[in-house]
Order: C-alpha cells, then sequence, then structure tokens
C-alpha cells in the first residue's frame, strides 16, 4: 500500500473536517512531528507521533495503521492510539467549553420581538 500524505491522513481519522483545514493547519505549524513542523506532502508511517493543536486543544497521536480515504468514526479511531498527556487533556476539558463557536450566546445582543414590546409598553405606559 502507498503512504498516504499527512495532510490526508489526518483528514482520513477525522481530526480536521476538510482536507484544506488539515493543510492550512500543518502550514501554519500546528502539527509536529517529534517537535518539528513537517509539510503536508509528507508520507506517513507507522509508528509515527504527531503533536497536532486543533480547536479542541492539544492531541499526540501515534500512527497504529495507514488510511487512504475518510471512514466513519468508529473506523478511523482504529487507525491511530491518542497519546496525549494527562495534563494536555486536563486543559482540554478546561478549555473546550469555552470556546468560541461563532454562535451568538442565548439572551445577548438584540432584545427579541417579545422583550422590545415588553420594554416598549413599560416605556410608555
Amino acid at each position: 500500500m502507498e503512504k498516504p500524505r499527512l495532510d490526508k491522513y489526518l483528514w482520513a481519522i477525522r481530526m480536521y473536517k476538510t482536507r484544506t483545514q488539515a493543510t492550512d493547519a500543518i502550514d501554519s505549524g500546528r502539527v509536529k512531528l517529534k517537535g518539528t513542523a513537517v509539510k503536508p506532502s509528507r508520507p506517513v508511517s507507522i509508528g509515527d507521533q504527531y503533536q497536532l493543536k486543533t480547536e479542541a486543544g492539544k492531541k499526540t497521536i501515534e500512527v497504529t495503521a495507514l488510511l487512504q480515504n475518510r471512514v466513519a468514526f468508529p473506523e478511523a479511531i482504529k487507525h491511530y492510539i491518542d497519546i496525549t498527556p494527562e495534563e494536555d487533556k486536563v486543559l482540554n476539558k478546561a478549555t473546550a467549553p469555552s470556546f468560541y463557536t461563532g454562535k451568538r450566546l442565548s439572551k445577548t445582543g438584540h432584545p427579541t420581538k417579545k422583550q422590545r414590546r415588553d420594554l416598549e409598553d413599560f416605556l410608555n405606559g
């Protein structure tokens, strides 16, 4: 079997939603092999250990099997081992709920139609 490119492998094991996001992460230095930045075209080998910085936090994975195409999550997790240190896992849990998703928080910003009507009634009455 031909060795897959790193960007394609990270996309196939569902570390990133799109291959473009995987490529951008690698190009910006958020994916490292033994502390060294790598290129998206680098071939992946069994036993490689990569340090990733994703929206969910820091992860360290070890490649256990090669994967060419994207598969379902239960199948994808069979192709790597999550060897993230315990202190990073604790930090990831603490920061994950507070991560900004781009959606407006409930009960903030402009008032709803009902709130606006209640406010007008209060001010006019």
